[in-house]
């Protein structure tokens, strides 16, 4: 019916464990049944027992039903950052540095 996967992050800023969520997933048919909320609330919930003070995620821009989820959720967009990455040619060149 879904899943979610993520992992453990560090903070420099807060010298503190939070989550990251790499993937969150509901298929077609069982969306808008709250399943998304129910594993969201199930990562806060993780994130409060062991004292981490944050959980991020990433979201496409086109994403706009993703978006509203999120929102709905209290989850503010961090617009003062933006994901950066490196692949292919420019992966390579990087790494043929050492």
């Amino acid at each position: 019916m879904g899943i979610a996967i993520w992992f453990l992050t560090f903070s420099t800023w807060t010298g503190k464990n939070g989550v990251w969520l790499e993937d969150l997933y509901v298929s077609p048919k069982h969306r808008g049944q709250g399943l998304a909320t129910k594993l969201m609330a199930q990562l806060a919930a993780i994130c409060v027992e062991r004292g981490y003070p944050r959980m991020e995620w990433t979201v496409l821009d086109w994403n706009t039903s993703a978006q509203e989820v999120y929102r709905h959720l209290g989850a503010n967009a961090m617009d003062d950052w933006t994901t950066q990455r490196l692949t292919g040619d420019s992966l390579t060149a990087l790494g043929s540095r050492v």
